[in-house]
């Protein structure tokens, strides 16, 4: 995951999600950003506390594996560069 946007529909799962992200921040090994449709508590609290920019309420449709990806969180813009095309 290191350098690269996560990007899935949503979490589910317990408390031990954030604490996954968090210690992956520790290592060193946390994704640059994530991207998700819905936002879920537990991924949220683990972005929080691992410092890790989040988006949601993206259509993730547009995203697929390996297109290139810009994320401003504070100004909650997703950019997908494809090849010379854009979507945003």
């Amino acid at each position: 995951m290191k350098g690269r946007i996560l990007c899935f529909p949503h979490g589910h799962g317990s408390t031990v999600g954030s604490y996954v992200l968090y210690s992956l921040a520790k290592k060193g090994l946390a994704p640059k950003a994530i991207i998700n449709q819905t936002v879920d508590p537990v991924v949220i609290v683990g972005a929080i506390i691992a410092e890790i920019p989040m988006m949601d309420q993206v259509d993730i449709r547009q995203i697929k594996t390996d297109d290139d990806v810009e994320v401003d969180s504070e100004r909650g813009v997703v950019k997908v560069l494809k090849g010379n095309k854009s979507c945003t």
